[in-house]
């Protein structure tokens, strides 16, 4: 764990202050709990908090409590700008590095003459003034919460705060199943019921909300579905043309990669999805015990994460991107085999 700054921190946030709190591209749910409940927090404290996402989030999110306040860089560009300028401090949450949220707004955090706050739990973090890292922890919902027990604030956690950790740490954990979620998580889950959240309620708004053309898109990713038994991996291939037969929408593929990893005896999924408008094929990887998929796309797809859930992308073409992915199998055919007995 890195606690960077963190009394120094509490002071400084002692007086009302402007805070801007930010999300990754292409927010997930945590990303959006996270966010929301920091910004309704600090608002009990007597700031004037503001959410910034690059761009758009999923439907099945739009309903958490605040969402309809939170700016989006992307398409409300001035407000965002403004907002930024405007800040004292500016709280980054569930992301580690700049870059992940975007080349537009990147260029803006990076000429900011205030100081930064990091709330994350994923590796090698960007180095701020102000961190609070833990990679063993399951979520960064988890995190804001411990935040502020830290600041001995549980008591002001509210309904809507605690709605929006809930559904940040459900959504990166798959529903608490991960191995990252542990007794703490628990505990804190059961807290966070007692002030309010409604669990029926969020899995309801989160995982049944589908759209019909969502469930026919799925039925496509897995019938494009390959398994490579020799190596313990499947992946699951998506294109352009594809997604638009479907009528895709953001967060239509969300955890489509896990169904791949649900087989019998696999121990690395992936999931390929063609992106014209980036010209980039986006990749999710994911794993089963000591398998990092977080090097794995470190040291070959330009991206990272956690061990057992990482991303990245690839500048290939779709078919060129699946052969370069199964040649690079034969390397680590020993690590997948040893990663543990299915």
């Amino acid at each position: 764990m890195i606690l960077k700054g963190f009394d120094e921190l509490k002071k400084f946030l002692e007086t009302p202050k402007n805070i801007v709190i930010v999300g990754h591209r292409n927010p997930d749910g945590d990303a959006v709990g996270s966010t929301l409940a920091l910004g309704h927090y600090l608002s009990k404290k007597g700031h004037n908090s503001t959410v910034v996402m690059p761009n758009d989030y999923p439907d099945f999110l739009h309903w958490l409590p605040g969402s309809d306040k939170t700016y989006r860089f992307d398409w409300q560009n001035k407000q965002s700008q403004r907002a930024i300028q405007k800040s004292d401090i500016i709280f980054l949450l569930d992301f580690n590095a700049f870059h992940r949220v975007g080349s537009n707004m990147q260029k803006t955090l990076e000429e900011y003459s205030n100081d930064f706050a990091m709330i994350d739990h994923h590796q090698q973090p960007d180095d701020v003034k102000y961190m609070y890292s833990d990679v063993n922890i399951c979520s960064t919902a988890q995190m804001v919460y411990q935040f502020i027990d830290m600041n001995k604030d549980v008591d002001l956690i509210d309904k809507d705060i605690a709605t929006c950790l809930y559904t940040g740490i459900m959504t990166d954990t798959g529903s608490f199943r991960f191995r990252s979620t542990t007794s703490t998580t628990h505990r804190i889950i059961a807290d966070l019921i007692d002030k309010g959240a409604e669990n029926d309620r969020i899995h309801n708004n989160v995982y049944d909300a589908n759209s019909y053309n969502r469930l026919l898109l799925l039925g496509q990713a897995l019938s494009n579905l390959q398994i490579l038994p020799s190596y313990k991996t499947a992946y699951i291939t998506l294109t352009d043309e594809e997604k638009k037969r479907f009528d895709f929408q953001k967060g239509d593929t969300e955890g489509v990669v896990n169904y791949a990893l649900s087989l019998k005896g696999i121990i690395f999924a992936a999931i390929f999805i063609e992106d014209k408008e980036q010209n980039i094929i986006k990749i999710s990887f994911r794993s089963k015990g000591k398998f990092s998929v977080n090097q794995f796309a470190r040291n070959h797809f330009e991206g990272g994460g956690h061990d057992n859930a990482a991303g990245g992308k690839s500048h290939l073409s779709m078919e060129e991107t699946v052969t370069k992915f199964s040649s690079l199998l034969e390397n680590y055919k020993s690590d997948l085999e040893s990663s543990y007995e299915v």
